[in-house]
């Protein structure tokens, strides 16, 4: 779109959503040549605000460069068509982020778009976040990074990392791409699709990115499982590979239209809620 330390397998957690006991959040396995960089758990004793020293927001309309329907509303704004008391993003003591998107009785829909833009970002390294996805037409979720340079040398100049992208139309499909100048849109992109008839939106899973110089990778619930690997040598002529040039910055967003999945139909249960188990990074693999 614009278009902890070495950790293991499972740890144990309080989790009021488990009815209080502790229970096993699973992590893909790290090895030993990473070391966990940083770690996002979304870990509320009240209902709130994601963590304001992480995480901003962009708000308000206008079809963000994809003609997209929904208005991006911070956390407590009563700036119509927002309301504070159906925010459309909030940490739960279930341990989540959810990311809600909404539609009133004035045919608005608002949803939440929010990122960690000078305040945390980073350049190389295994990054990922597990994600349950919602679902239905005209439903867009994303798990995304952008250049740290967009506000100098703007978009696509930055760059541009599409981790997680799934339409609630082809709810088993995941998409991944890069995004630079020269390439843009579809062109660099691939997709995995789940086996037999399941379903992002059934259940949580993890996607990763590896980043290393000249070289991203995609994967989905282990890093054992990639299915999309990117490097200079993958650029049509004349494009340039904007990823080795600083750092970049995470975006998680639900967005409701646009160019891609279309808008919402009578099929679109409405609200539509992605829920965000944890973001991580750890440091590049060994070579």
């Amino acid at each position: 779109m614009i278009r902890k330390r070495l950790l293991p397998v499972a740890r144990l957690i309080l989790c009021l959503g488990c009815g209080g006991v502790v229970c096993a959040a699973p992590l893909s396995p790290a090895t030993q040549q990473e070391a966990l960089l940083w770690s996002e758990d979304f870990n509320a004793t009240a209902p709130s605000a994601p963590n304001p020293a992480v995480w901003t927001f962009d708000t308000g309309v206008g079809g963000w460069g994809n003609h997209e329907l929904e208005h991006y509303c911070a956390y407590g704004s009563s700036k119509p068509p927002c309301d504070p008391a159906q925010p459309n993003s909030f940490v739960g003591t279930d341990g989540y982020l959810h990311i809600v998107a909404r539609k009133d009785a004035r045919d608005n829909y608002t949803s939440a778009r929010i990122r960690t833009k000078g305040l945390k970002s980073f350049q190389y390294g295994r990054i990922e976040a597990r994600i349950k996805m919602p679902v239905g037409q005209g439903i867009w979720p994303a798990f995304w990074m952008l250049g740290d340079r967009i506000s100098s040398v703007g978009w696509p100049a930055c760059g541009e990392q599409d981790i997680m992208e799934t339409i609630g139309s082809t709810p088993s499909v995941n998409h991944g791409s890069v995004h630079g100048p020269g390439f843009t849109g579809g062109i660099l992109g691939q997709s995995y699709t789940l086996p037999g008839t399941a379903k992002f939106s059934d259940d949580f899973h993890i996607y990763g990115m590896i980043w290393t110089a000249k070289k991203i990778a995609y994967y989905i619930d282990s890093p054992g499982n990639v299915y999309a690997t990117f490097t200079p040598d993958s650029l049509p002529a004349g494009a340039v590979w904007p990823f080795d040039n600083g750092k970049a910055f995470f975006i998680l967003n639900v967005a409701v239209g646009g160019d891609w999945p279309g808008p919402p139909n009578a099929t679109t249960v409405f609200p539509q809620e992605m829920l965000v188990d944890y973001v991580r990074v750890w440091s590049a693999p060994a070579k």
